[in-house]
């Protein structure tokens, strides 16, 4: 089963925002000027999938435009099918480049394509789950990303970030689904409580899942993508109540070069006219783009892309960057509905 087939709907719009975004191609500044210093800021990446040499390209270019950076995110597919292996292997490559000591990962569904091979060498999709059990892939995440849930909370320099992910591969629950997001009621719950205390204290909050919810970021129009998650209602009825939330994104690997790498998305009924904040991430293994009818192509050339995300009193400016050209592609600033 490709990684290219999923499913679910959800209805909703996606709004305008009071935002100033720089085009691509245009000459974005090196920092924000004296006197502006951002709180803190940090950078955003996805979609590794055995992809070491442009993780370690991009480990490289981050440390350079972001020396002080107080953490990497990372949307999900870490590893090509979620081996132990291939878990030592990225845990490798960090070790060979300078990187932020605080990481928040957030589980994709490359992670649980074990069952797919009989062995790392021969894959035997009709054979499926060659042995492998469910819970073997979730403890092999926990064991690399150091934890015991799906579900973390991390703070780069005071600002907080939200892991969360599926906390069942379907296929073992329904044969008719593969890479669809289940999320269960205490990780909801506890987003929701995450959510409403750091709303209370006037922080806005990054929330790091993998896959993009319906109707927000480049490809999630896209059949493709559409329907990733099972309860993509409950989980738009959350975040949109937020207006300083800002959900990071992966799987589509479309190009963000795209006009809609950023979104707002207005959920109706969360009293939120103005929405929240989506942005896609790029990716490190090679990029998609729409095909005009209904599908994708890769993008030529060398991909390998993410974003760097700053955090200032009053506004975040989250830039895209090309990694491998070592240059901005754009920008955008959301002014932040308080001060923090």
């Amino acid at each position: 089963m490709d990684r290219r087939s999923l499913l679910t709907v959800a209805t909703g719009a996606v709004g305008a925002v009071a935002a100033s975004q720089a085009p691509a191609g245009a000459t974005l500044p090196a920092h924000p000027g004296p006197g502006r210093r951002p709180v803190t800021a940090f950078n955003v990446i996805s979609d590794i999938q055995g992809d070491l040499r442009d993780l370690g390209v991009a480990l490289d270019d981050m440390r350079r435009t972001n020396p002080v950076s107080s953490g990497l995110a990372v949307a999900g597919d870490i590893t090509p099918r979620g081996y132990d292996a291939e878990y030592a292997a990225v845990a490798a490559e960090l070790k060979r480049h300078s990187h932020p000591r605080t990481v928040a990962w957030a589980i994709g569904n490359h992670e649980f394509y074990v069952p797919k091979w009989r062995d790392p060498e021969t894959l035997a999709q009709d054979t499926w789950p060659n042995g492998t059990t469910e819970d073997s892939l979730f403890r092999s995440f926990y064991r690399f990303a150091g934890r015991g849930s799906v579900r973390a909370e991390h703070s780069f320099g005071g600002v907080p970030v939200l892991s969360i992910g599926t906390e069942k591969y379907m296929h073992y629950h329904d044969p008719k689904l593969w890479d669809e997001v289940w999320i269960g009621e205490a990780q909801f719950a506890w987003l929701e409580e995450r959510l409403a205390y750091w709303a209370r204290r006037r922080k806005p909050v990054m929330v790091v899942t993998h896959h993009p919810l319906p109707n927000t970021v480049s490809g999630s129009h896209n059949r493709l993508y559409s329907r990733d998650y099972l309860q993509a209602d409950r989980l738009l009825g959350i975040l949109g109540r937020h207006r300083d939330v800002f959900l990071f994104c992966g799987h589509t690997h479309w190009d963000l070069a795209l006009s809609d790498w950023y979104v707002r998305r207005v959920v109706p009924g969360t009293a939120n006219p103005e929405g929240f904040s989506v942005v896609n991430t790029g990716a490190v293994q090679t990029g998609y783009t729409d095909d005009g009818k209904g599908g994708e192509v890769t993008v030529p050339g060398t991909f390998n892309q993410g974003l760097q995300v700053e955090v200032f009193h009053d506004r975040v400016v989250v830039r895209a960057r090309d990694f491998a050209a070592g240059a901005w592609l754009k920008q955008i600033t959301v002014p932040l509905s308080t001060w923090i």
